[in-house]
């Protein structure tokens, strides 16, 4: 199935759906740990939060962590967005919360423009968050085109 396809069944359960789209095409998924581009030790789709290298996961176990930290990054999107967001929009930025973390989202440009009205603004904040230790990654480079994409849906 295409990136488009997951992205319109995700749509029918609303933001969260279309950002697990997202994040399962770009971070792929791995039962066993791996070092991701600048070495962090990582499992299933992208976590990393606790991991080891030597661990590994079930399908099911991966299924619950992804369910756990989309869930996170969501609610820090709704949390830190002082206005409401169109489900295209809260989807990318929980799809970019998940990739960079709360703490990133919540000191950053994009916010701050978002939060002064300015989505247009926000949301090409997004394709500058392509570097990874200090090297422009190409699936950065494309995931961000993606989650842009979703969240200039109706500017």
């Amino acid at each position: 199935m295409s990136l488009k396809q997951r992205i319109i069944v995700g749509a029918l359960t609303g933001a969260l759906g279309i950002a697990g789209a997202v994040v399962t095409w770009f971070e792929g998924r791995s039962l066993v740990t791996y070092l991701d581009p600048v070495g962090i030790p990582t499992i299933c789709d992208g976590i990393t939060s606790g991991v080891q290298l030597g661990q590994a996961a079930t399908e099911a176990e991966c299924d619950a962590l992804l369910a756990e930290e989309l869930g996170k990054a969501m609610g820090a999107v709704d949390r830190l967005a002082v206005h409401e967001q169109p489900d295209t929009r809260r989807a990318a930025l929980a799809s970019f919360v998940y990739n960079v973390g709360a703490g990133a989202f919540a000191r950053s440009t994009l916010l701050r423009l978002l939060n002064a009205g300015d989505a247009a603004g926000a949301c090409a904040e997004l394709s500058r968050w392509v570097y990874a230790g200090g090297k422009q990654l190409s699936g950065l480079v494309k995931r961000r085109a993606t989650e842009r994409e979703l969240c200039e849906v109706g500017l």
